[in-house]
């Protein structure tokens, strides 16, 4: 799920138009889940306002070598074809063990029934699936909230 460059440029072009307070530089651009089907779901889930929040495992950042989310940095999120269809900002990090993630967090996130026991086995299967540093009951759990901040 990438995108092209000039589709990226065109959209922040757009976005910049839409409201100029942002920066001039592109933010890092990403989507959420590991499939597209995946992925268009949860962005639908952010357009509609019912996701606020995500996590991620620390594994996996420290394994691509990526830095942490930092609050007040934006993304520009994309669809499961690679398309960008918004512009989010970060507005908490936390990092938590798994089964210290909170319930307020879970129902940020707008997946299944929204409950702690939902979020669990939700993340449970997807880090078992498609984690490289797979899962555990104590793992660190990287909590971000966000806001929308520009929707396309």
């Amino acid at each position: 799920m990438t995108s092209d460059d000039a589709a990226l440029q065109q959209y922040w072009a757009e976005a910049r138009t839409a409201r100029p307070e942002l920066p001039e530089q592109r933010p890092e651009a990403w989507a959420f889940g590991a499939t597209p089907e995946h992925a268009d779901g949860l962005l639908r889930f952010v357009l509609d306002g019912v996701k606020t929040g995500t996590a991620s495992s620390l594994c996996g950042y420290e394994a691509d070598g990526d830095p942490l989310p930092e609050v007040g940095e934006l993304s520009i999120i994309l669809d499961g074809s690679g398309a960008p269809r918004a512009v989010l900002e970060t507005t908490e990090v936390v990092t938590v063990p798994f089964d210290q993630v909170t319930a307020e967090h879970a129902r940020s996130e707008g997946d299944g029934d929204r409950t702690l026991a939902a979020w669990r086995q939700i993340h449970e299967r997807f880090w078992t699936e498609h984690s490289d540093g797979g899962f555990a009951p104590d793992m660190p759990v990287v909590c971000e909230r966000f806001r929308l901040i520009h929707p396309r």
